[in-house]
């Protein structure tokens, strides 16, 4: 892991466990630590600027979050994703996302959360001409927007704790697999679902797009 190629340095003094599990996070997930790179405490300590123990501490929230990974002799490295997983990524997600579309569904006052999900929608529309990176957060912010607006904390959690792992498997797809899964339009047809009422259009329609998302990711 060569230290000079890395752009993990000057963190402020305050909130420095927050700060390195945010730069340590921003790194994996776009590929500037790729996967199987091993995460050596004395070098990622002395980049960052921080003790080895609060080191520790962001890296155990990133081995939740399911970005890292011990191997032999406990020695931590990047998580590799294979094929297998994404798509137990993807059907975990398919579950999530259709409780919360059924749920936003089956409110007689779904309109608000209608507009909301239409206003990510135009922001995935504005991203469409920027970089990669900002359309991959327009796209996950419709997902967790579907998820946030039901009021239920225990599914927006077990959504975000897939975030991280969400993100490795777009990026290490490559730019021309990941943007075909931004299409504005198949996110627009699981917003038509949720404003027709139709629970079972709902879940057909979230299952279709992560089976299809996934095989895309994994072809």
């Amino acid at each position: 892991m060569a230290a000079e190629s890395m752009s993990l340095l000057g963190l402020e003094k305050t909130s420095l466990r927050q700060q390195a599990l945010a730069a340590l996070r921003r790194a994996i997930t776009s590929g500037e630590l790729p996967p199987g790179t091993h995460l050596v405490e004395t070098e990622l300590s002395e980049m960052l600027q921080i003790s080895r123990g609060t080191l520790r501490e962001a890296m155990r929230q990133l081995q939740q979050e399911g970005l890292i990974a011990a191997g032999a002799r406990g020695r931590l490295s990047v998580r590799h994703l294979d094929n297998k997983e994404i798509r137990d990524i993807f059907a975990v997600r398919a579950a999530l996302e259709s409780l919360a579309a059924r749920e936003l569904c089956s409110r007689e006052d779904r309109a608000g959360a209608i507009a909301a999900l239409r206003a990510a929608i135009e922001k995935m529309e504005r991203a469409a001409a920027d970089g990669l990176e900002d359309r991959i957060e327009s796209d996950l912010d419709f997902h967790r927007t579907l998820c946030r607006l039901t009021g239920n904390e225990t599914l927006l959690h077990s959504w975000e704790s897939l975030e991280g792992s969400i993100r490795m498997s777009i990026m290490f797809a490559g730019l021309e697999r990941a943007v075909q899964n931004m299409s504005v339009q198949r996110h627009s047809e699981i917003v038509d679902a949720i404003a027709s009422g139709d629970a079972g259009r709902v879940s057909e329609t979230i299952k279709e797009h992560m089976d299809g998302a996934a095989a895309v990711l994994v072809a």
